[in-house]
């Protein structure tokens, strides 16, 4: 084995206010996060909707202390682990790649080659795969090793997904349990699962696996927990009128007060890092929903950050991972040949889903040109 390095993939998010504005470009910017069926509309539509949105988030940014922690808590989380691959012999270097802000997956690259690794693993902190996350940064990685020569005598091997890793099972349930033990009934308190949602097109038109890794990883900690507790898993965080996946977090919570639920016990599945949507979303917006509904106890799990379990299984993923045969980054993101990637999705003509949803994008567009009109004051057709 030649000299290691380990790479991980998040997000990103804005470290302070003023960058909320070109994170939010960043990301909407991204054909893999808004399809449409032109390249050309993707950087109007990203700056229409950053425009749009930086106020409310720089809002939203504010009550969190005016910047994300995603990038202090990931590289802690680097940190973590390279002490425990030294710990267990494992002579590596730990680089954090971020999609949509600092420090950018290329400028991990760039370190990655200044540093002359040969052999990577690649570990998406994203447990479950869908093509908007773990897929595109991998399609960047595509890009890169594609154009770099230097890039391509690196072996890598990549960890697509992990949602049914026993060590990290383990650690959700470990986190759920000490949850729970606080409650005032902890034997039936509802445990609530909230995933970050994706719109339903992603799902049915392009193949993509997450709902069903979601859906399963649910169910694994649930068996780990070994709790008589029942289970609830919902979607948040989705944007503009398309259908995402349902059910709502929003509603779901309506639903189970409705029932008579009174303690709810909130898990943020898809999520590995306390960011913008467990502290602001679920912690702010959730739980005000969940008060005026009638919930007694809204005791939020928390995200397992650098929890000693959860980077002991990081750690275990990576060793696995060693010893993997390299599969190229488009096998990786494509295993299935229903899985559709941006933009080998067609469009077809008449009513047909393909027709549908395309016109249900555009309506979207339109929508939002709309709302921008009016804020601006003027008409950005006529002027």
């Amino acid at each position: 084995m030649g000299r290691l390095g380990v790479l991980l993939l998040n997000l990103g998010g804005p470290d302070k206010l003023e960058d909320v504005r070109p994170f939010l470009y960043n990301l909407f910017a991204d054909p893999e996060i808004i399809r449409l069926p032109s390249p050309l509309l993707q950087a109007p539509l990203a700056w229409l909707i950053s425009t749009l949105r930086a106020k409310k988030s720089r809002e939203n940014y504010k009550k969190i202390g005016g910047g994300s922690p995603l990038r202090r808590i990931t590289e802690a989380q680097g940190e973590a682990l390279k002490t425990q691959l030294q710990q267990n012999g494992y002579e590596a270097k730990v680089y954090i790649g971020m999609r949509y802000w600092h420090p950018f997956t290329e400028e991990a690259i760039a370190k990655i080659k200044q540093d002359a690794i040969e052999d990577l693993v690649i570990l998406p902190l994203y447990p479950q795969f869908s093509i908007s996350t773990t897929g595109s940064s991998l399609r960047l990685l595509d890009r890169l090793w594609q154009s770099d020569p230097e890039l391509q005598k690196i072996k890598y091997t990549i960890v697509p997904s992990w949602y049914n890793h026993d060590g990290y099972l383990q650690s959700m349930a470990d986190l759920i349990s000490k949850t729970l033990d606080k409650v005032e009934n902890p034997s039936t308190a509802h445990i609530f699962f909230s995933a970050h949602g994706v719109p339903v097109s992603y799902i049915e038109e392009a193949g993509d696996p997450y709902q069903k890794e979601i859906e399963a990883c649910a169910a694994l900690i649930m068996q780990k927990l070994n709790r008589p507790n029942p289970y609830k898993l919902a979607y948040q965080s989705r944007v503009g009128p398309v259908e995402w996946l349902q059910p709502y977090t929003d509603a779901a919570i309506k639903e189970l007060a409705q029932k008579n639920v009174k303690e709810l016990v909130v898990v943020p599945i898809s999520f590995v890092s306390e960011h913008i949507e467990t502290l602001e979303e679920i912690d702010g917006e959730y739980r005000e929903i969940a008060e005026h509904a009638g919930i007694k106890t809204f005791a939020r799990v928390p995200a397992p950050d650098a929890d000693p379990t959860f980077i002991k299984a990081l750690f275990d993923i990576v060793v696995s991972a060693l010893g993997d045969r390299q599969i190229s980054f488009s096998e990786t993101i494509q295993p299935q040949k229903d899985t559709k990637l941006y933009p080998q999705e067609g469009w077809e003509w008449g009513m047909t889903p393909s027709a549908e949803i395309w016109n249900g994008r555009l309506a979207m567009l339109g929508f939002l040109i709309l709302l921008l009109q009016l804020w601006l004051g003027r008409s950005l057709i006529l002027q």
